[in-house]
């Protein structure tokens, strides 16, 4: 075990140190800063600017609160119709019964103006109209678009830090193996341990990044107030991507170490690579599908199946509201096939490591005695 940490320790401060993991580190915190700010920016909300003449301000801001307005006072009907004209004003209210625009008024606008000015001539009629009440009998839909979003961005982030530390490990490998630094490091400790190592130290790395990304995203999220439109369970949401995130990168990372470990040129390393790959590539599409679509079959069986599961059902849980039971067990499968897999990986490696020259076959590899 000692061995292990060993190894682990040597790939976490190998990697920190150096100036590329720095800068990445820093330009994903602040790429995640912007996309966070980004609704906010682009958005902006909506906003009009009305004239009147001879007119009170309707008071637009109690049907539309999210709106901001800015009336402005006119002598006349002609300065009014000079100011629509020039693009001053998106319209502009006459005498109490006249709407001027340049062209067809914007829809939103138009209701607004409609609605507004009708309940303020009733009111002033002495009539009170109670307004509907609104009861909804079918599912909560207020953070249906947030869980979505919410469900992409989790998709990306998991496929993409996946990918990265995958390849990071099968690199990692066959440069000890071409360099035969490998023999040496055997020389002290087991093969176990050495891959063991690795996989943890790289994973760390890739933690590392991962509670970034989350603590960034959500503190960016709040600041720029879109925090507000989260639905309930953020914090266990978190928990849940950072378990699912470590059992996906075991069972990939201990894949990529064993199909490396059967190359000694890292010109190989993609080639050798390209059934794993397929394989994230399948998750991904698969759990990109699945944020349009959390409760549908599809969706539930393979939230069940690893290695999709490590991606499906914390995308489902963005998505949707998902029963303990089928997360815990979701989480379970998943355990078992992690351990069956560091079982084969180990395996592959640890016969395959110190054999140079041609590239390897994964079952003669197996079946090698």
């Amino acid at each position: 075990m000692n061995g292990l940490m060993l190894i682990a320790r040597r790939e976490i401060t190998t990697q920190v140190r150096t100036r590329a993991f720095v800068i990445g580190l820093l330009i994903t915190a602040a790429l995640v800063a912007a996309v966070s700010f980004l609704p906010k920016i682009m958005g902006g909300g909506d906003s009009y600017t009305i004239g009147v003449v001879n007119s009170q301000q309707l008071p637009l801001h109690t049907a539309a609160p999210d709106i901001e307005f800015e009336w402005r006072t006119f002598a006349d009907e002609a300065a009014a119709k000079q100011a629509v004209l020039a693009g001053d004003l998106d319209a502009a209210l006459v005498n109490g019964s006249k709407v001027l625009t340049d062209g067809e008024i914007d829809t939103e606008l138009g209701v607004l103006l409609q609605s507004v000015n009708r309940e303020v001539r009733l009111g002033a009629a002495g009539v009170s109209i109670p307004p509907l009440e609104m009861v909804s009998v079918g599912a909560d839909t207020r953070y249906e678009a947030a869980r979505t979003g919410i469900a992409t961005v989790l998709v990306l982030v998991l496929f993409m830090l996946l990918m990265g530390q995958i390849v990071m490990v099968a690199m990692g490998v066959v440069e000890e193996k071409g360099s035969r630094i490998v023999e040496i490091l055997l020389s002290s400790v087991r093969p176990w341990q050495l891959l063991g190592g690795k996989i943890l130290g790289l994973g760390v790395l890739g933690l590392i990044n991962l509670v970034t990304i989350l603590v960034v995203g959500l503190a960016a999220a709040s600041f720029s107030g879109l925090a507000a439109d989260f639905p309930p369970g953020i914090a266990t949401l978190v928990i849940a991507v950072l378990l699912w995130f470590v059992l996906g990168y075991a069972f990939f990372a201990t894949l990529s170490a064993a199909f490396a470990s059967l190359v000694s040129r890292q010109e190989e390393v993609n080639s050798v690579l390209t059934p794993l790959t397929m394989m994230i590539m399948a998750t991904y599409f698969v759990s990109f599908y699945v944020t349009n679509d959390p409760t549908g079959t599809l969706a539930t069986v393979l939230s069940y199946v690893p290695p999709f599961s490590s991606m499906v059902m914390p995308v489902r849980m963005a998505a949707t509201e998902v029963p303990l039971w089928q997360v815990g067990a979701s989480m379970a499968a998943m355990v078992v096939a992690v351990l069956v897999v560091l079982k084969l990986g180990s395996t592959v490696y640890e016969r395959a490591v110190l054999r140079t020259g041609a590239r390897l076959k994964f079952g003669e590899v197996l079946r090698a005695r």
